[in-house]
């Protein structure tokens, strides 16, 4: 009655597989293992990277087809936005002045600090230092207080890990910390040049002011910290247990921080 042929009834009731069907079953399980390793901070960009890598042959745009289809995406926070200050701000020397341009590391760092809620003892901060060569996070100090102190630990702890050759760049805002008299001694002790940003004009400290966006959305906002010390052991994780170590940046050529630094030291021993 239908006029169809009793060989595509058949064949439609007991439909196989393609082989695209089998492919699409594979990269996906491969697309949800990595996206698990990353603890779902990856996107497609980086996904489709490792896969290349590992030698699957796929585009871009099925890695994103693929993803929507399992609902599975990168983590995505509202970025906190502070209200600006109306308090009177000396301008100092911009050394920097938005070149971000190095040819090895230890050349130009950059250093800010942020601030991590825990539910016992409130607010906590971060003081973070960056290189901007190989976008590692060279130095770090979390306290329960915002003092010079806590700056100086941070670039002691940059300091005593990288012992970059005097004149090296260190470019901060003008926060009180970093302006402060205690912390130009230590920088001028380490021979080292400070830079500053201008008043209102974050984009000189946009590389260091990122890397703490990046760590708000993958890291801190997905939890609660019951205490300083819990939040200061997941700090620790994430800083030189992903970030620094395993996590690729498109901008460093899917590379970590930790491999664009090796590679610059493996060439120096090399060098008679």
């Amino acid at each position: 009655m239908l006029e169809i042929a009793r060989s595509t009834y058949y064949q439609a009731s007991q439909k196989l597989e393609s082989n695209r069907d089998c492919e699409n079953k594979e990269l996906t399980k491969r697309i949800k293992e990595i996206y698990t390793e990353s603890k779902e901070r990856y996107g497609a960009p980086k996904i489709h990277h490792i896969l290349r890598k590992e030698g699957y042959s796929v585009s871009l745009k099925r890695v994103q087809c693929l993803m929507k289809k399992a609902d599975i995406r990168s983590i995505i926070k509202k970025k906190y936005r502070p209200y600006s200050s109306n308090e009177t701000v000396i301008e100092r020397g911009n050394l920097l002045d938005r070149d971000f341009t190095t040819t090895t590391i230890n050349e130009k760092w950059v250093a800010d600090i942020t601030y991590i809620y825990t539910i016992k003892h409130g607010w906590c901060y971060l003081a973070s230092v960056m290189d901007l060569h190989s976008k590692k996070i060279v130095g770090y100090s979390f306290s329960k207080t915002m003092t010079t102190d806590l700056v100086i630990k941070a670039l002691a702890n940059a300091y005593s890990t990288q012992v970059p050759a005097a004149g090296l760049i260190l470019h901060t805002d003008l926060g009180t910390q970093y302006t402060s008299e205690e912390f130009t001694q230590d920088v001028q002790e380490k021979e080292m040049k400070q830079s500053f940003s201008k008043k209102g004009c974050p984009y000189d400290n946009a590389c260091i002011e990122s890397f703490h966006v990046t760590l708000k959305k993958e890291e801190v906002h997905r939890v609660k910290y019951l205490d300083y010390s819990s939040a200061k052991i997941a700090l620790f994780k994430y800083i030189e247990g992903w970030y620094n170590r395993k996590r690729i940046h498109g901008g460093l050529g899917y590379k970590t921080p930790q491999e664009v630094e090796n590679s610059i030291k493996g060439v120096a021993q090399a060098l008679p």
